[in-house]
């Protein structure tokens, strides 16, 4: 009897040690980037809309997150770089929202699409291969906001995801 109610104790001893191990099975103490790279080439970006400027401004705010948010460094020169990064911006701007009255729109959305590709030239190996991210901003002309406004936050916020793609997976 005392046999098995030291084993019943010793079991149970042994489960409350190992329990809270098992919530940390996932976690890794490691770096968010691949390590064998370090530098990036930042092609410019394509556009498919007839609003232009916004390619310029998508590649300057991703070259700045790298810099800033990754252990990446940029470069003007793609025969020094470990790797090359291009993509394709796509706009549209929509209707939110009008009056019931007059039939006038008073609240639209802008949205971008970037598509991107990420290549290793030392290995050849596609480590982002046509991933799309998306940003969003809405805007009110009531309210003195222009469509340049939402344009430039909604790039900023798609600029923000490429970065964030860049990490590797969990």
């Amino acid at each position: 009897m005392k046999t098995q109610l030291l084993t019943i104790v010793l079991l149970t001893a042994m489960i409350a040690a190992l329990v809270p191990l098992n919530g940390c099975g996932g976690y890794q103490n490691s770096w968010l980037h691949p390590q064998d790279v370090a530098t990036v080439y930042v092609e410019m970006f394509d556009t498919d809309s007839f609003r232009r400027g916004y390619e310029y401004e998508l590649t300057d705010a991703v070259c700045k997150r790298i810099e800033s948010h990754t252990p990446y460094k940029i470069v003007s020169d793609r025969n020094v770089a470990d790797t090359i990064l291009t993509g394709r911006l796509g706009i549209t701007v929509g209707v939110l929202s009008g009056d019931r009255y007059t039939g006038r729109p008073m609240q639209y959305e802008t949205r971008t699409t970037v598509t991107v590709t990420w290549k290793n030239l030392k290995t050849g190996e596609l480590l982002l291969d046509n991933q799309q991210v998306h940003g969003a901003a809405d805007y009110s002309t009531q309210l003195g906001q222009t469509e340049n406004y939402a344009l430039s936050r909604a790039v900023n916020k798609a600029a923000q995801r490429v970065v964030e793609l860049m990490e590797k997976p969990w």
